[in-house]
């Protein structure tokens, strides 16, 4: 390579790191400013899942109550076409009921058992007194100034379409974030109503990764608001030592060095140009 070449090749890859750099400290430099609706903080994952019965009105109050910015909770359509609050599709677990939810009318559910085991806390159960399966507008009517994230459970048409008609309905667009991992089910929230902001989907959220380390985070324009990351460091409390390889960890340790670096977290809070960053602390 010649001399000319070589110093054409590092003069572009100087100006293409300094931009870089600029644009992601400065992003309102290429891209207009999002108006943030809201802030979270303290999320409650299934309104408190360690506290009580996750996904009840019980937990859902005890959490208000206590002060958190948002409710969390996950969403799954009845045979008769209710939105109900619930993580499961099927039963069994959290009910001791072998069935799905979608083949039973809502007045048909049976109650969530006494205790339950908490996700993500190795030997740990949640109980309580409230084990009725809510409807989402309940939760909705009982909280209408409280910010909720809906999880999408199912890639069903009729519930996307349902839990649309019940924000527009309680007019909760400025206060509803909704979503799911897969990115086929964010696409349809969004074509749905775009009005209501969308969480990334797994796939989007290894993208925006791949762009912040290659330095073109700041050059491509993003429309989801709201930012969820796995936290890998949960797997080594739901699994003895022992029983993991050396690989498997060094793979849990990488994961959490590249997702939740302090660096990278405040340089995507700094990026609130197209996006507002939410610190998801989920309690349990």
């Amino acid at each position: 390579m010649s001399s000319t070449a070589a110093f054409y090749l590092l003069s572009t890859l100087g100006g293409y790191l300094v931009t870089s750099f600029l644009l992601l400290k400065y992003p309102t430099l290429l891209h207009q400013r999002k108006k943030q609706r809201f802030l979270s903080k303290h999320i409650s994952h299934r309104g408190g899942a360690g506290e009580n019965l996750e996904n009840t009105m019980a937990a859902f109050q005890h959490a208000v109550t206590i002060g958190t910015d948002m409710l969390e909770l996950d969403c799954h359509i009845t045979k008769d076409e209710q939105v109900v609050v619930s993580h499961d599709e099927n039963l069994k677990r959290s009910t001791g009921v072998n069935v799905n939810i979608s083949d039973l009318k809502y007045c048909e559910l049976p109650p969530y058992l006494g205790k339950l085991d908490v996700a993500f806390q190795k030997a740990c159960q949640s109980e309580g007194k409230d084990n009725r399966i809510p409807l989402l507008k309940e939760v909705f009517e009982a909280f209408p100034n409280t910010p909720i994230n809906i999880d999408i459970k199912v890639n069903n048409n009729v519930l996307i379409k349902k839990v649309s008609e019940l924000v527009k309905l309680y007019r909760r667009e400025q206060i509803t974030v909704w979503g799911n991992a897969s990115y086929e089910i964010v696409e349809k929230c969004y074509k749905e109503n775009s009005d209501i902001p969308i969480l990334f989907s797994l796939q989007r959220v290894l993208l925006i990764l791949g762009l912040f380390f290659t330095g073109l985070l700041p050059f491509v324009p993003i429309r989801e608001q709201f930012f969820e990351i796995p936290m890998p460091s949960i797997i080594l409390k739901l699994r003895e030592p022992h029983t993991m390889s050396r690989s498997q960890k060094f793979l849990i340790w990488l994961s959490d060095i590249l997702l939740m670096r302090k660096a990278q977290l405040i340089s995507k809070t700094k990026f609130e140009g197209q996006y507002s960053y939410s610190e998801l602390s989920y309690y349990f």
